[in-house]
């Protein structure tokens, strides 16, 4: 933005947040509090950490549905798909399903890197789009299709003589550098992982969660893990891809880090164009004898899923664990049918170990919590932007047990049944000691549809809210101070999305 445009901009009643606007350059700039908090750069979620499309990849084989369950064609399909060798980029090529119903009483695993499934549209009539109707409960409560090894590595798996200590005091939120004991473990490109131990110290920082009249976080429960590459070393000073989400702080955890072996990983797949029904019997408040997840993505680093419908799932349309830079696009989850408590109506949901996960332009229904990461303290960089959901019966939010750098840009609420629709909060005995359940994560420029948006400050840490409007407050079902709260129900923010600005900027330079 130039001199003349934010003169212009001021004109006409816009206006900027004083913690992070663009200045007479046209660059981002951040304003960091006393304690060295500042909005980290979120831009970095998304396919390949942002910036990039996910490509289309050329169709190499086209299936029809069979009688009967088609759960054994599918998966041959996709296994012949995935033994073609790779072009450069890793792609192996698209596996198209024609239109029809493809009755599917198992579970559907893409298990190979650079294979995308790919329907011909994703809207309710078979004759002109692709319907996967998921039937059944065998096994109980299962996924339709996961993308991905399924995997349940913890990103555990080092390599050999590579782990070493973060030896600078203090790596604040939102910085990429730090020094180490020894640099020399390290090359430019490494996957490496850091990890800030749950220790007692940190515990007592951060009031055992302050999980109201649950027992406190127990030492070694919450480890705050973050997956990078590393982009520079100068002797051992290391720069990595993408800023850390949370203060790492030596007086209260030795940081180490390590290079990951990224065993069983699988890379450069998606989901395309289709439709998955899952079949229930009864009531949609009630029954819960059906397939819980439409698409798990588990074990898959530059993934995407996008321009699909998935309905009468119980926990998550989309749902992650073990997944790094992945775009969920042009999405749609509706109509869960399941009771309505906890655990169920995750619509989007990212669980453990989970980052730089992108949702955009996505859009839920009847959904107790429809944008969420319930994936703790090993969960971060979640961007959720102009997501819409409508008719939500609890809010989108942080879950539970300090997951950290969740970005809502845009979030809008239609309908809603409940008063808070959009929490950056204290959960505390809520579930099983869920306590904070976010920090250092934003709402920016949020429609709240007059309902409520709750944002709270964390010991050592921060929340904001910024341009939103709704009834914007720090007061929630647990008291605690009030977060960041900047220009509620004021028009004119800019720039208007958050994400949207970073990532620009990040791409310029």
């Amino acid at each position: 933005m130039s001199t003349l445009e934010a003169n212009s901009a001021h004109a006409i009643g816009r206006w900027q947040s004083r913690l992070a606007r663009v200045n007479s350059r046209g660059r981002l700039v951040y304003q960091a509090d006393a304690s060295g908090n500042q909005i980290p750069d979120f831009s970095h979620a998304g396919y390949r950490g942002g910036g990039q499309e996910p490509p289309e990849l050329p169709t190499v084989a086209t299936i029809r549905p069979v009688d009967g369950d088609n759960t054994a064609h599918l998966q041959a399909a996709l296994d012949a798909v995935g033994v073609r060798p790779k072009d450069a980029n890793g792609h192996r090529g698209a596996l198209l399903l024609e239109a029809g119903t493809y009755r599917v009483a198992g579970t559907v695993r893409l298990r190979h890197s650079g294979v995308v499934i790919r329907g011909v549209g994703d809207d309710e009539d078979p004759a002109t789009n692709t319907v996967i109707r998921a039937t059944g409960d065998t096994p109980t409560h299962r996924d339709v299709l996961v993308v991905g090894s399924g995997a349940n590595t913890q990103w555990r798996g080092e390599k050999p003589n590579t782990r070493t200590n973060v030896t600078s005091d203090l790596v604040n939120v939102g910085q990429r550098e730090f020094d180490v004991a020894d640099g020399s473990k390290f090359r430019q490109g490494d996957n490496v992982i850091l990890v800030h131990p749950c220790t007692a110290e940190w515990l007592q920082a951060v009031d055992g969660g302050a999980t109201g009249i649950d027992e406190p976080w127990s030492v070694g429960s919450q480890p705050i893990t973050y997956n990078r590459f590393v982009t520079d070393v100068d002797g051992n000073h290391v720069t990595v891809d993408a800023p850390v989400f949370n203060h790492l702080d030596r007086s209260l955890a030795q940081t180490t880090i390590h290079t990951w072996d990224r065993a069983s990983l699988v890379t450069e797949s998606g989901v395309e164009n289709l439709r998955i029904h899952i079949e229930f019997a009864g009531d949609p408040d009630v029954d819960e004898a059906h397939a819980w997840v439409a698409v798990r993505l588990r074990g898959l680093e530059d993934g995407w899923v996008r321009g699909c419908t998935f309905r009468h799932f119980a926990k998550a349309g989309v749902e992650t664990n073990e997944t790094t830079r992945v775009t969920v696009s042009d999405c749609r989850a509706l109509d869960p049918a399941s009771i309505i408590t906890g655990g169920l109506r995750y619509n989007f949901n990212t669980e453990g170990f989970s980052q730089h996960i992108l949702f955009q332009d996505c859009y839920a229904t009847k959904a107790r919590h429809a944008f969420i990461s319930n994936g703790t303290s090993g969960a971060s960089g979640i961007v959720f932007l102009r997501g819409t959901s409508a008719g939500s019966l609890a809010s989108s939010e942080g879950h539970r047990r300090w997951s950290q750098g969740m970005l809502f840009d845009n979030h809008r609420e239609v309908a809603p049944a409940v008063q808070i629709t959009l929490g950056l909060y204290n959960r505390g005995d809520y579930g099983t000691g869920h306590g904070w359940a976010t920090v250092h994560s934003v709402a920016w420029n949020c429609d709240l549809a007059g309902r409520t948006l709750v944002v709270q400050r964390p010991p050592t840490g921060q929340n904001y809210a910024i341009g939103c409007r709704g009834i914007v407050t720090g007061d929630g079902p647990f008291d605690h101070p009030t977060g960041h709260i900047e220009g509620a129900n004021r028009p004119g923010l800019t720039p208007g999305s958050l994400y949207e600005a970073q990532l620009a900027a990040r791409l310029r330079g």
